[in-house]
């Protein structure tokens, strides 16, 4: 399978026959993913470890349980992401926009492991949290509009 940039440059060929836009289980840590188009992409349970995936395009991407430490996402579109239970531990996040997405949807980030994240100029108004997820220390959700679900 063959990523590209929302320009239509191809920046990585995953050298599998993978159809579609699933990626689960994948390893690209390491990656240089600038301005990949990965809008839609299935990344469950993927190795995202320190890529860079500076102003790229996660929009609708799932990242459910997907290991995203250290990784770079500055200015990064997420608007409606699953990082459910996501480890972005380290993860440089600043300028990210992690709002809702065109319909209406939230970006969820229940269990997700947000600790040492650098989160200054994200944008989170309408993201969702539960109790499970974790946040650097001294960063207050709700401040930042972020809501709370409990299920």
């Amino acid at each position: 399978m063959k990523i590209y940039t929302s320009a239509g440059q191809e920046l990585l060929d995953t050298g599998d026959d993978r159809s579609g836009h699933d990626l689960d289980s994948i390893d690209l840590s390491g990656r240089d993913l600038r301005h990949a188009n990965l809008e839609g992409f299935n990344f469950s349970d993927a190795s995202l470890r320190s890529v860079d995936l500076r102003n790229a395009d996660l929009y609708w991407a799932i990242m459910f349980r997907a290991d995203l430490t250290d990784a770079d996402l500055r200015d990064a579109v997420l608007r409606g992401a699953d990082l459910k239970e996501a480890r972005l531990a380290g993860a440089d996040l600043r300028g990210a926009n992690l709002t809702q997405d065109n319909v209406g949807g939230a970006t969820q980030l229940q269990g997700a492991c947000l600790a040492n994240a650098k989160l200054q100029g994200a944008l989170l108004t309408g993201a969702k949290y539960n109790d499970a997820t974790q946040f650097p220390q001294g960063f207050d959700p709700e401040d930042q509009g972020l809501r709370k679900v409990t299920r």
